[in-house]
């Protein structure tokens, strides 16, 4: 993938990923983890190869940031469900579970605009996550809210895990990647240094982030 400028920002790249593996994605900042999952989504097309994708995909990339600020809470989460593939009637029936999770149900009719950044990140992986897709993209999303709200979305992922969903998640927690996940890629520079199984990738890159400092 290249930048408008023609920057090459994924370079080679040729991952497989089975249904119902979960795999991290690693790796210094500007090093394409997040360009990555957006080709994935099909929120950047590819300028080069081609991306296959069986199954439904939720991606939680740069949560709330697809909400129109002059609409209410209540309007966008119908707004945002469409957007993922779903009904109006069906994300009407969501909405109260939606609400309560983010913790919303005092601002239901507060556009969004009036909403703290937190908040409509709050919102946005209540949306997402209500629903039990195929295929589930994760970009730093468990660092949204106060510790009390990330403890609950951390449960709520475990679901995830629990099922037989294919999860891909970007973090800098590698702890969590290395608990979490069965299968970790390591980016730098655009290209895949490292693949295979997690503490074995993990334990690689943080040796190279020590020869560094």
């Amino acid at each position: 993938y290249r930048t408008p400028y023609k920057n090459l920002v994924l370079d080679d790249i040729h991952l497989a990923v089975k249904a119902g593996e979960k795999i991290g994605i690693i790796g210094p900042n500007g090093s394409g983890k997040s360009t990555l999952l957006k080709v994935i989504c099909g929120i950047l097309q590819p300028t080069g190869g081609q991306v296959w994708i069986r199954g439904e995909i939720a991606p939680l990339i740069e949560l709330g940031a697809g909400f129109d600020p002059e609409l209410s809470v209540v309007d966008n989460i119908k707004l945002y469900g469409v957007m993922l593939g779903f009904s109006k009637q069906e994300m009407k029936q969501r909405t109260p579970s939606i609400l309560e999770f983010a913790e919303l149900e005092d601002y239901k009719l507060m556009p969004v605009k009036g909403l703290s950044s937190g908040m409509s990140a709050r919102l946005g992986f209540a949306i997402a996550t209500d629903v039990q897709p195929d295929i589930l993209i994760l970009d730093e999303v468990l660092s949204v809210g106060d510790q009390s709200f990330r403890i609950k979305c951390q449960r709520r992922m475990e679901r995830f895990w629990e099922a037989h969903a294919t999860v891909l998640v970007v973090s800098h927690d590698l702890s969590f990647v290395r608990h979490y996940c069965k299968r970790v890629i390591w980016l730098d520079k655009g290209r895949i240094k490292l693949a295979g199984e997690s503490n074995e990738v993990v334990d690689s890159y943080l040796n190279s982030v020590k020869e560094v400092v």
